[in-house]
């Protein structure tokens, strides 16, 4: 498998975890020194205790999460993963939010680990 097909590959074992609903199973895809910047939160978290606070409110909507445009590129042990990406919801008031995305990932004992992740919603209606 080409590395660049590997990288996409761990947006679906990111959207896996949310479907678990268990909020561990996120973190644990996220390194200590990770930076989460939130779709549906003004917070910026900072370590995986503020991370899993968010994915504790967001993973009780029911989310699922479909890439609509990704673009990789791999520069040694990090890999950047940024396009938009569109979340339906089970429940809550908004049913689907289409948003930017941007993951960092770093080589981290032998896995690759998210060191970044930025999203935020479109700010044009679509």
């Amino acid at each position: 498998m080409k590395l660049e097909d590997e990288i996409l590959k761990l947006f679906d074992q990111w959207n896996a975890a949310l479907q678990t609903g268990d909020p561990d199973e996120v973190v644990k895809l996220y390194a200590d020194n990770a930076h989460l910047e939130p779709t549906v939160s003004n917070m910026v978290r900072h370590n995986p205790l503020e991370i899993r606070d968010y994915f504790v409110s967001f993973l009780a909507k029911g989310p699922v999460g479909k890439i609509e445009e990704a673009n990789v590129r791999i520069y040694g042990g990090i890999a950047i993963n940024s396009g938009v990406y569109t979340f339906e919801f089970k429940s809550g008031p908004v049913q689907k939010v289409q948003a930017r995305f941007t993951f960092v990932y770093q080589w981290i004992d032998g896995r690759w680990l998210i060191v970044e992740h930025h999203s935020s919603a479109m700010p044009e209606p679509t």
